[in-house]
């Protein structure tokens, strides 16, 4: 649903997404109404802890492993530059801190980097309905950034729109990431069912920092 003006999700009730039965995913998803553009938003500095960082569950080795695990299902290959985000993030913030974007994405970094959870964030408004979720085709792929890189997603679970796909583990589309006047997000987080607990704590905790932003939860309905 791509959008110049006020965001069309500011009157909607419920967002509804389908998500395909896959025997390893445990998806967590927020969707989120913010009060003005994300370009006029503050964002809680990454360098420093934001509020409550405690209760955030921190990654582990096997949790890393059930990650990679989600991504094979299908036969995706997650090594290389193909690696989940959130290993990405990893070595990033052991080089240097993490560059700020805006608050929806900075507060899903830092929930990422901490809890090894792949994490995605989108405009909802750059995104043409109907939502859904399952395995990219295997010709599927999409430019990831501005200097017009292809990721191919063969196989990859990835949340598609009428356009195709454009979010994953790996690395989001181009065309569906946020920007200085985004104002309505959905946040995905690719967690494997041996990690629920683990993954609804997240959850809570990102949705507990979005609203402390006055980020305002909008209703979101899974159909199978």
């Amino acid at each position: 649903m791509l959008n110049n003006g006020a965001s069309p999700y500011a009157r909607t009730v419920t967002l509804s997404l389908t998500v395909a039965t896959h025997p390893s995913l445990c998806l967590q998803l927020i969707a989120t109404q913010w009060p003005a553009a994300l370009g006029g938003l503050s964002s809680p500095a990454l360098g420093a802890e934001p509020p409550d960082a405690a209760s955030l569950p921190r990654a582990d080795d096997t949790l890393r492993g059930h990650v990679r695990d989600l991504l094979r299902h299908g036969g995706f290959k997650p090594t290389g530059r193909s690696k989940p985000s959130s290993e990405y993030l990893l070595r990033v913030a052991k080089e240097q801190p993490l560059a700020a974007i805006n608050v929806a994405v900075d507060l899903a970094n830092y929930a990422s980097l901490h809890s090894g959870l792949p994490i995605s964030v989108v405009d909802l408004d750059r995104t043409a309905l109907p939502l859904a979720v399952r395995l990219a085709a295997p010709s599927e792929q999409y430019v990831f950034n501005a200097s017009g890189q292809v990721l191919d997603v063969a196989n990859l679970l990835c949340l598609h729109d009428a356009l195709g796909p454009c979010a994953n583990a790996v690395k989001d589309a181009q065309r569906t990431k946020t920007h200085a006047d985004t104002r309505t997000t959905l946040t995905l987080i690719w967690a494997p069912v041996a990690c629920r607990e683990h993954s609804e704590r997240t959850r809570a905790w990102l949705d507990a920092r979005f609203a402390e932003a006055q980020g305002r939860s909008l209703a979101v309905a899974i159909e199978r």
